[in-house]
C-alpha cells in the first residue's frame, strides 16, 4: 500500500473504525489515561494538538478536565460533522483541520504547540512519510505523547515483521517509539502499557 492509497483509505473510512464508531464508543481506558498525565505535567491554558482526533472523543475528555485550547487535525471529513452531533461543545470551541498530517505539519511555526499526542494514529504512517516524525519535535514546544498500538508479540517490530494489516484491510506498522523520538532529541518521561496501548511521554530537551 503506497502512502496515497493509505491516506484515502482513512479519508473515506466508513462502518467500524470510522468517525461516527469511534463517537459511539466515547472516551475510554486511554482517554482516562491521558486526562492523567495531562494532570501531572500539563498547565490547563496549554496549547494542545491531537494527530487523527477523528469525532473528537480524547479531546472532549480533555475539556471535560478543563482543557480549552485544543486542536485536531483527520484526514476523514466527516470527523467533524460526526463531532459536531456527539461533542458540539468541543465543535465549537476547539480549531479543527481536515488535512494529511504531512500537509498540516510543514505549514505549522516551530514550537507552535505545547503538546501533541497521538492515539493510533503514528502507528499508520507509511514508511515513505517517516520525516513527519521529525517536524513533530519541531512544532511542540514541550511534550509529545504516543498512545500506539505497540503489540504483545515477540515478531512485533523486528526485521521480517514491520508491518501487519487489521482485518486484511489496513497497515499498521510497527515502530518502537522510544528509539524514534530518542533519536530525534526527545527525552522519555513515562511508559505505561495499557490492554491495547502503550502511552509514552517525551519532552522536548
Amino acid at each position: 500500500m503506497d502512502p496515497e492509497e493509505n491516506h484515502r483509505g482513512w479519508a473515506t473510512r466508513s462502518g467500524q473504525f470510522s468517525p461516527a464508531y469511534y463517537a459511539q464508543i466515547g472516551a475510554n481506558e486511554v482517554s482516562e489515561t491521558l486526562a492523567s498525565v495531562f494532570d501531572h505535567y500539563v498547565g490547563s491554558n496549554a496549547s494542545i494538538l491531537e494527530l487523527g482526533c477523528s469525532s473528537g472523543r480524547h479531546l472532549a475528555h480533555l475539556r471535560a478536565q478543563g482543557y480549552e485550547n485544543l486542536t485536531g487535525i483527520d484526514l476523514n471529513d466527516e470527523s467533524f460533522e460526526v463531532m459536531a452531533e456527539y461533542f458540539p461543545e468541543l465543535a465549537e470551541t476547539g480549531t479543527f483541520h481536515a488535512s494529511a498530517l504531512e500537509d498540516f505539519v510543514v505549514d505549522v511555526p516551530d514550537d507552535h504547540f505545547d503538546v501533541i499526542y497521538s492515539v493510533e494514529t503514528l502507528q499508520h504512517v507509511h514508511p515513505d512519510d517517516e520525516w513527519v516524525f521529525e517536524e513533530l519535535t519541531r512544532i511542540t514546544s514541550d511534550l509529545l505523547i504516543t498512545a500506539e498500538n505497540e503489540g504483545n508479540g515477540p515478531q512485533r517490530g523486528r526485521e521480517g515483521a514491520e508491518v501487519s494489516y487489521v482485518n486484511d484491510d489496513f497497515p499498521l506498522y510497527h515502530r518502537n517509539w522510544k528509539q524514534v523520538f530518542s533519536e530525534l532529541g526527545l527525552a522519555q518521561l513515562l511508559a505505561e502499557r495499557g490492554k491495547r496501548d502503550t502511552v509514552r511521554v517525551f519532552r522536548v530537551v
